[in-house]
């Protein structure tokens, strides 16, 4: 199957881990620029020196057109901010536009408790809850 993942740059080592034991089990698997290409990340740097980096690699509109051509869309939502199974502004749009393509969308983990969870739960993610082997 192929996957591509999205999650918090953040995360960017459980990712890393995921990719490994999905292709491990066969997967092709993608992942977010800022992941591959760690200079991309800008961790500490202001709102506008991120979206900087955001609109220079055309980072938003490119992870929707690879996504096209993958199979599932699985987030990786580790706890962030002292929020178990965090889902920040940026993989909440890459979850929409799996839910508008239509592909299976998966979360690593049980969702959080945001304002917009709501908005993830209209999307009906299947919850690995930590089992990989639970796709495809």
């Amino acid at each position: 199957m192929k996957i591509i993942i999205c999650g918090s740059i953040s995360a960017s080592e459980e990712i890393l881990h995921v990719q490994s034991v999905l292709q491990e089990a066969g997967h092709e698997v993608e992942i977010p620029q800022g992941v591959k290409y760690p200079e991309m990340r800008n961790l500490n740097g202001s709102a506008e020196e991120k979206a900087e980096t955001k609109m220079k690699h055309d980072l938003i509109r490119g992870y929707y057109e690879k996504m096209k051509n993958y199979d599932a869309v699985l987030i990786v939502n580790p706890e962030k901010k002292s929020v178990p199974g965090y889902i920040g502004g940026n993989t909440l749009i890459e979850m929409a536009f799996a839910h508008i393509l239509n592909k299976p969308l998966y979360c690593l983990y049980p969702l959080p408790d945001l304002p917009y969870t709501s908005e993830i739960l209209a999307m009906k993610p299947i919850v690995l809850n930590g089992d990989l082997s639970v796709i495809g």
